[in-house]
């Protein structure tokens, strides 16, 4: 809990929680061993939870990568985390997509489902309103791909549940900030 006083004062003016936001990052950094376990290392080692992580080589020729964070936190504890994160040496930049605006946000999440008779259609009949590609098929299972906003994803994985849901495996989220500008 957050207090404010008067200065000088010893009594409470105004109380305020501040309430958890969710926020997505962009950090830019070279391509070299240890970057990501450094990056890592940050958060775990000030508490900080990541709730998606998704990391890959963005620009060959100059050996950068690109790191795209899901975190969530008061806004204090996001600041901190954007000023801690551009004090390490290995990172170029540092953007908080989430305070520029809607950026573009997807994921990718393989489904795997096991089924026969009518649960079997009605998995094939939802994949089909849901844009989800059967990518592996037997007579008893199937693998679909999916992509799409986070909500969508949770929303295809809960109702294939009763319909015989064996594993999924999810990418982590990718994003990027709208316009013409590079962050």
């Amino acid at each position: 809990m957050n207090v404010m006083t008067q200065p000088g004062s010893a009594y409470s003016l105004e109380k305020r929680e501040e309430k958890p936001e969710t926020h997505t990052m962009s950090v830019l950094v070279d391509n070299e061993p240890g970057v990501l376990a450094r990056v890592i290392g940050l958060f775990s080692g000030r508490g900080y939870n990541i709730d998606s992580l998704t990391v890959s080589e963005t620009e060959h020729e100059a050996h950068l990568s690109r790191i795209t964070i899901v975190t969530s936190g008061p806004p204090m504890v996001i600041e901190q985390i954007k000023h801690q994160l551009e004090r390490l040496v290995p990172i170029h930049s540092v953007t908080d997509l989430t305070l520029l605006g809607n950026p573009v946000e997807r994921e990718l999440a393989l489904v795997k489902v096991a089924g026969k008779g009518e649960k079997r259609v009605e998995a094939l009949r939802l994949a089909e309103a849901f844009r989800a590609s059967v990518i592996d098929a037997s007579t008893e299972h199937f693998i679909f791909e999916i992509t799409g906003k986070q909500s969508k994803i949770d929303q295809f994985i809960v109702l294939m549940q009763p319909l015989g849901l064996v594993e999924v495996s999810r990418t982590g989220l990718a994003a990027i900030s709208r316009g013409a500008e590079r962050m």
